[in-house]
């Protein structure tokens, strides 16, 4: 049997609690917000104060321009209850920015960059430079190329020519990350920088530091080479580190693409170093294969960096 004191407070505490949620109610973005919950009165007074935060955070959320101007607790998120066994829980939820974010994010995890500026990371098919004509042909390709390759249909990469600032390496960098979304794992390698960088760690011995970095890119599913033709060609650059790294991405069939100041010509003679005909002939060899690996296009247009 209940006693009378405890009746007592049990009359009291439900009084309190009907009046604070009675006066909570004043608020009529309170009240669209609770009733909009679809919970019975008598377990919604038991959590006005708590109420009170949802609905704030709630409406902050619904008028918020972006994540800069949240006005939430925790930025991108809103502290919303869920009723489990006549139980309020209440738990922070993302908003619509902040998963917008979460997934862009992603997307740019899934793209390494190897001695590339990091401004490429944030290459977005939104922000290209679309006024020039003169890219409409590669724009045109890129955008087919991640149609298809959502669809499992096989195709080559591209080496994309051009003149210097014209935003090679960024068009293919929004391609790769537009993929990305999907989950797929792609790289960009600026490649005079990733000479060096193996040779550093192939000449301190750190040899499993070597075989990471260059097996993770002769097996990632996409792999732009950048500024090849830039690098001052030696005999192990040509022979032991590009010619394995294109046969074996095109013994299996894996999407190459490159980015040149110079056509495949120009590219044929900078490979040769000399003009031996044993050099000459191993220039050819990887000219076979980038033409293997991928199709060939031209763009001249705009330095974007003046």
């Amino acid at each position: 049997m209940q006693k009378v004191g405890d009746s007592l407070k049990t009359k009291n505490l439900n009084y309190l609690l009907d009046e604070a949620y009675d006066e909570a109610l004043e608020d009529e973005k309170f009240k669209q917000f609770v009733s909009m919950l679809k919970i019975k009165r008598e377990i919604l007074k038991k959590y006005t104060s708590l109420l009170e935060e949802s609905a704030a955070e709630y409406y902050n959320c619904k008028n918020c321009p972006g994540l800069v101007a949240c006005q939430n607790k925790i930025t991108g998120y809103a502290k919303l209850p869920k009723l489990i066994d006549d139980t309020l829980e209440f738990s922070y939820k993302p908003c619509k920015y902040k998963k917008k974010a979460d997934k862009e994010e992603q997307a740019h995890s899934n793209t390494m960059l190897l001695n590339v500026p990091r401004e490429i990371r944030e290459a977005s098919i939104s922000k290209i430079y679309k006024t020039d004509k003169n890219r409409y042909k590669t724009i045109l390709w890129l955008t087919e190329f991640i149609k298809k390759y959502k669809q499992n249909v096989h195709q080559k990469g591209l080496y994309l020519c051009g003149n210097f600032g014209c935003g090679k390496t960024y068009l293919i960098a929004a391609i790769f990350n537009e993929l990305g979304k999907e989950g797929i794992k792609s790289a960009i390698v600026f490649w005079p920088e990733f000479l060096n960088s193996l040779k550093a760690s192939f000449n301190s011995n750190v040899k499993s530091e070597f075989n990471s970095k260059y097996n993770y890119v002769k097996k990632v599913p996409l792999l732009l080479i950048d500024d090849l033709g830039a690098e001052a060609v030696t005999p192990w650059a040509r022979d032991e580190v590009l010619c394995p790294l294109l046969q074996y991405r095109m013994d299996e069939k894996l999407p190459t693409f490159f980015t040149s100041n110079l056509d495949l010509k120009a590219l044929e003679n900078h490979l040769a170093i000399t003009s031996k005909g044993d050099e000459i002939i191993k220039a050819g060899r990887i000219i076979s294969r980038i033409k293997q690996l991928s199709e060939y296009q031209e763009m001249i247009s705009k330095n974007l960096r003046d």
